[in-house]
């Protein structure tokens, strides 16, 4: 069994996360600029066994997509292209960056590294990663 790899995509920057092998636990991965995404991509599925990708969903309040979804589809659509034996799956995203931050202050991190945007990303995409995974648990 591979892993599923979770994708928090932004404008400048995209926040990864994995689970284990076998699909139980998600844990960070890092944080890349959003310029070098298929550049890491490349290389981590060269290392690794990936049976999913998850792609953060943004959307507002009203289930409307949000702005960021005119990024979010060439990126996902070139996803399918370049690794069409890999599936790619959307997972709704909204407050995963507000959620991020109270994981932070919950693990005590002072204001300053609470700031730190790239562990804000990578946490988000641990977010998007384990409410996918807990879906799939039902």
């Amino acid at each position: 069994m591979g892993r599923i790899l979770s994708i928090d995509y932004g404008k400048k920057r995209t926040g990864i996360a994995v689970s284990d092998q076998l699909q139980i636990i998600a844990n960070g991965l890092t944080t890349v600029e959003t310029s070098g995404i298929f550049d890491f991509l490349n290389d981590y599925l060269q290392r690794e066994e990936v049976s999913c990708i998850v792609v953060g969903l943004p959307k507002q309040m009203n289930n409307e997509p949000s702005e960021n979804m005119k990024r979010i589809e060439p990126f996902v659509n070139r996803l399918r292209k370049l690794y069409p034996q890999i599936p790619v799956e959307y997972w709704d995203e909204r407050f995963t960056s507000k959620m991020a931050q109270q994981t932070m202050r919950d693990a005590g991190l002072k204001m300053k590294e609470r700031q730190n945007k790239e562990l804000v990303d990578e946490i988000s995409a641990t977010i998007i990663l384990q409410g996918y995974m807990e879906r799939k648990l039902m």
